[in-house]
């Protein structure tokens, strides 16, 4: 076993590691929030890991090159998806979990005066929308 199958195997179960706490924190975190942070940062980088774990052991350059593809589509696609879901999650109103410390958006939104029809801006718990109709 050379140098090189050393460091594929380190990538690969480097990766599998953090595609394991990824599902892992699918099931434990307490809010779609949270849940959307662990199903993109940690399997993002664990498929990265995993696929240059499988390149350094690919001879072909075709391979290599698909594998490329892969990685560049991951890293368009998940992040992108992720920012879809937490958005649409924070128009719908979904309730934050009390654990989330810092809501970035509701400040933002403070500072350029829009404050209708968030319900974690509104104090609403249930997520309805305030009495005016006001969308998010």
């Amino acid at each position: 076993m050379d140098l090189l199958d050393v460091a594929s195997a380190v990538l690969i179960l480097s990766g599998v590691a953090l595609a394991l706490l990824a599902g892992v924190g699918l099931q434990k975190f307490p809010d779609v929030f949270a849940r959307m942070h662990a199903a993109t940062k940690p399997a993002t980088l664990g498929l990265l890991l995993i696929l240059i774990g499988t390149s350094l052991q690919v001879s072909d350059r075709r391979d290599i090159a698909k594998l490329s593809i892969v990685i560049l589509l991951q890293f368009i696609t998940a992040p992108v998806g992720a920012h879809m879901v937490g958005r649409a999650a924070y128009r719908d109103g979904t309730v934050m979990s009390p654990d989330t410390a810092i809501d970035e958006l509701a400040t933002a939104r403070r500072r350029h005066g829009e404050t209708a029809g968030t319900p974690h801006e509104a104090g609403t718990a249930d997520g309805a929308v305030p009495p005016d109709g006001a969308a998010p």
